[in-house]
């Protein structure tokens, strides 16, 4: 299944915009790694519905969620071909 086809285009800037934040929070050791996840769908859901048209409404909710899940898949596959 290939997430990418539900998440409007408009939204895909966003994995990027997430993932830098993501690590620029992990490279601070001051959360646990374990967090990161639940860090990015709070992020995704505040930042992402203001690019979007309509702002806060279920629609866009889905699509901040669904950011955070193509932003944390990503980071996990990073971290995989890191080691």
């Amino acid at each position: 299944m290939d997430i990418l086809k539900f998440i409007l285009d408009d939204a895909l800037i966003m994995i990027p915009v997430i993932y830098v934040i993501v690590n620029i929070i992990k490279g601070t050791d001051v959360i646990n790694k374990k967090y990161l996840p639940l860090i990015a769908v709070v992020v995704s859901i505040g930042i992402t519905p203001l690019i979007l048209e309509g702002g806060y409404n279920a629609d866009n909710i889905v699509q901040a969620i669904l950011i955070a899940g193509a932003t944390v898949f990503t980071h996990e596959l990073m971290e995989v071909g890191e080691e």
